[in-house]
């Protein structure tokens, strides 16, 4: 009975863990989010649901995942996964206009 109290009392000191894993990226992605409504709403670029019409059904047979935004640039990157590869579509924010894909085989 002894060895139990003792592996019980261990269970109770140690240090929870977290209920959750957390990506390193969160704070980024959600930065790309705030820059990209900032940037909407003062007119600068297109919104995301504009860039997203014009760009997924172009993506035949992928699964969209979400995207990016750089501010700097004003550029999305869309990201897709088709048969366990990422691709990415990089999309002028401001005219729509694709710049490059890159990850299809």
């Amino acid at each position: 009975m002894r060895p139990l109290s003792i592996l019980l009392a261990a269970g109770l000191l140690a240090p929870p863990l977290p209920a959750t894993a957390r990506t390193t990226d969160a704070p980024q992605r959600k930065g790309d989010h705030r820059a990209a409504h900032e940037a909407r709403m003062q007119g600068r670029i297109l919104p995301l649901r504009e860039i997203e019409r014009r760009v997924v059904p172009k993506a035949k047979g992928a699964r969209y995942i979400g995207f990016d935004f750089d501010s700097g640039t004003a550029v999305y990157t869309l990201k897709f996964l088709r048969d366990g590869n990422v691709i990415w579509i990089e999309v002028d924010g401001r005219s729509g206009q694709i710049l490059g894909r890159s990850g299809d085989r």
